[in-house]
Formats: structure tokens, sequence, C-alpha cells
């Protein structure tokens, strides 16, 4: 019986899948990311959630607002872990004001899509949207079905 060869990135910690779905991406940046040292940990033990988190504009600056990180058991016990506390994204400054330009625009926001490795360091994909509406979405399916099934019609003609 053959296996089925599935892409595994092992640099790849989280995707957040629902934001494709949810919105139209323009743009996308990569931003590192700073933490402390029981998230990197965690991090390294895959137990991050960044499926409903997003990405607010405070003070020139971005943050990830409403990801989670959850700290493991055998991280020390005199730190105080936060598991949903805000993160900075580091960006350069030039970066940050084309961000800026772009939410100012109506219906744009910025959504964290993938969170990653690179050269051992923690880098956050992140993508300035604008939101879909539910025909979208429908059309987006039709899209993917009509792909999967015309890939199929030519894996069996092949055969």
């Amino acid at each position: 019986m053959a296996k089925k060869n599935k892409k595994t990135n092992a640099n790849t910690i989280a995707v957040n899948k629902k934001a494709r779905h949810d919105y139209f991406i323009e743009q996308t940046l990569e931003a590192g990311l700073s933490l402390k040292g029981w998230e990197v940990k965690s991090l390294r033990d895959n137990k991050v959630q960044i499926k409903e988190s997003y990405v607010i504009l405070k003070n020139n600056e971005l943050f990830l607002f409403g990801s989670h990180i959850s700290p493991l058991k055998s991280a020390s016990t005199h730190v105080n872990a936060d598991p949903t506390r805000t993160r900075k994204l580091l960006l350069h400054r030039l970066e940050i004001n084309r961000i800026k330009d772009k939410i100012n625009q109506k219906g744009a926001t910025v959504v964290p899509l993938k969170l990653y490795w690179s050269k051992g360091n923690v880098k956050l994909e992140i993508g300035v949207a604008k939101g879909k509406k539910a025909h979208d979405k429908r059309q987006d399916i039709k899209e993917k079905d009509w792909k999967r099934d015309k890939q199929r019609a030519l894996k069996e003609s092949l055969k």
C-alpha cells in the first residue's frame, strides 16, 4: 500500500488557515516577535494557537494580540507566565509606516498568517487584508472544489 506524501515543513510552528478563508490577503510581510524564554520553549513544543489573534497598531508600533502560548509544566516556577500577553512585532519603521497607511484605508486590517522558525529566530508572517463577504467565501469554495475535481480527472486519465 502506497503512502501519501504530505508536505510538512519542519520550520512551521502554527498556521492561521481561518485568515485566508475570512480575508483577501493583499500583502504579506515577515516580522520578528519579541518573546520571553518560556515562550520560546513552548513554541519548540508547538504549544501555540494564532487562530483568534490579530495585529494592532499602538504608538506607531505593531503588537500581536490574542495569541495563546501555553506555558510548559517544566517551566521555571519563579516566572509568572501570562499565556495571552500582548507581544511586540519587530519591523523596520518604513514597513510600519506602509502598514499604517494601508490600515487607514476603509476595511483594511492586519492578520497573522503563519508562525515559523527562521535561522533560529521566531518569525510571524502577517498579511494586510480586507474582509470577505459570504458570497466571496462560497466562490472560493467552488473554485477549490473545481481544482480538486480537475486534478482527480487528470490523475484518472493518466492511469
